[in-house]
């Protein structure tokens, strides 16, 4: 049997686990530093939680898990689709980990302090078709602070994708947008209805282009001169506050919430200005994050100068809590993609040097005394905190020195009966080849350094 896995799943050698860790790492710190804490939730989830959450082709993508026991007893398999799934499977691994977390706050309020602020990572599954940068499994790192409405949250979510980027040495374009802005454009084509068929159309934009946008947006049923009536969003140009002030002579009297969606952004646009962060960010007015639970700011982050699509997402949602019973709770929160920004680091070939080998010493083994002797100095090795390794067996030198060659060790110990005898150890360097004789104590002082 030929050995294989799942289309759109992976595996991972050490040395592609060590960079995944350090994405992992370098995220996890900076929410650290925000002060965020960490959750977690269950791959499965009650599909009653995910489905209708994430728009028409959300819920296509979902992968849904047969019921245990004799669960096709009396299903007619030739009735409509939407009436057997649910017979036959309750349950489904998740697409996301806000929704999980809008049941999780709903579920554990009694036991949290709002406004309260999480962090999570872990893998979410989507039944896409897999392609480069696409996975049907794949890890979020998501930061979500739910219970407030200040846009306070949304500058600290710039700062967050600011600072982590700038630790993963990744230059970026962060590209901002509101979706009351986008309800407001419905509104003034006269289509407040379509809002949804608008923004799934063109949240496509960048994949599809232009005339395809058009053509998917008359296929759902808006009319010529509504499609016309959108160009205002794809032609605005102009600095932020530019473009706000052109929407807003747009709306006028029309779209109380495309004006409320246009002094958000300028507040918004106004903090991010005082906080002056690294990376570009943009106000884009054909953003729309295809997720329907998205109320307010969106924000979509893409490589500079890399073929990949976003590489970190988020925005703000007011009724996600309330389908799940606790209304007028609102969140914000983004979401780290590490494996496209594993993908993006390894296009740019910048991931640490040292992230080759998770041992830094290892012992030669050539007999019981050495290697008990070995054991003894290792122990104090690791009490240190330095990656040790002895190896295991009794073998030529040979043969140890290409085990230590393989494994990317920094600095190999030699032990021998002279050393034994005399106290000491020999250390070579890997790296320069440089061989030196010292007292035990003073070589492991000088290999944990």
């Amino acid at each position: 049997m030929k050995c294989s896995i799942p289309k759109g799943t992976r595996d991972f050698l050490p040395q592609e686990m060590a960079r995944r860790n350090y994405i992992f790492d370098t995220i996890r710190d900076v929410f650290r530093l925000f002060a965020f804490e960490p959750i977690e939730t269950p791959a499965l989830e009650n599909l009653s939680t995910l489905m209708g959450k994430y728009g028409e082709e959300g819920d296509q993508l979902l992968f849904k898990v047969l019921n245990s026991g004799d669960f096709m007893k009396d299903v007619d398999f030739s009735d409509d689709y939407h009436r057997v799934a649910p017979r036959i499977c309750d349950r489904g691994l998740r697409y996301d980990l806000t929704v999980p977390f809008a049941r999780f706050v709903v579920q554990h309020r009694d036991s949290i302090t709002l406004p309260f602020r999480r962090y999570q990572l872990q893998p979410v599954w989507r039944a896409d078709r897999p392609q480069k940068g696409r996975y049907r499994e794949f890890y979020q790192c998501d930061a979500d602070m739910i219970g407030s409405d200040s846009l306070l949250n949304e500058l600290e979510l710039v700062q967050m994708i600011d600072e982590v980027f700038a630790r993963l040495g990744i230059s970026v374009t962060l590209k901002v947008n509101n979706r009351k802005i986008l309800a407001g454009i419905a509104d003034l084509i006269g289509a407040p209805d379509k809002l949804v068929d608008i923004t799934t159309a063109i949240d496509k934009l960048d994949k599809i282009g232009l005339d395809a946008v058009r053509g998917e947006l008359a296929e759902r049923g808006l009319t010529d001169d509504q499609i016309t009536a959108l160009d205002p969003v794809f032609t605005l140009t102009g600095t932020p506050q530019q473009k706000l002030d052109q929407l807003r002579d747009l709306f006028g009297h029309t779209s109380e919430t495309g004006l409320k969606g246009v002094d958000e952004c300028a507040t918004l646009f106004g903090l991010i200005a005082d906080a002056s962060p690294r990376c570009v960010v943009e106000l884009d007015l054909t953003l729309a994050r295809g997720l329907n639970y998205y109320t307010g700011a969106i924000f979509e982050v893409k490589a500079n100068n890399v073929t990949m699509g976003s590489i970190c997402g988020g925005g703000r949602y007011d009724n996600l809590t309330g389908i799940f019973g606790m209304p007028g709770v609102s969140g914000v929160g983004i979401s780290f993609g590490a494996d496209r920004i594993y993908d993006v680091l390894t296009e740019l070939d910048a991931f640490p040097t040292t992230l080759s080998s998770s041992a830094r010493v290892l012992f030669t083994n050539f007999g019981p005394a050495e290697q008990a002797y070995a054991l003894r100095c290792a122990a104090e090795l690791r009490r240190k905190g330095v990656p040790t390794l002895v190896y295991p067996d009794t073998a030529k030198l040979k043969k140890q020195m290409e085990y230590a060659n393989r494994r990317g060790v920094a600095f190999v110990v030699f032990v021998g009966e002279q050393e034994i005898k005399d106290s000491t150890l020999t250390i070579k360097n890997m790296t320069t080849g440089e061989q030196q004789t010292l007292p035990a104590q003073q070589a492991i002082a000088t290999l944990a350094e």
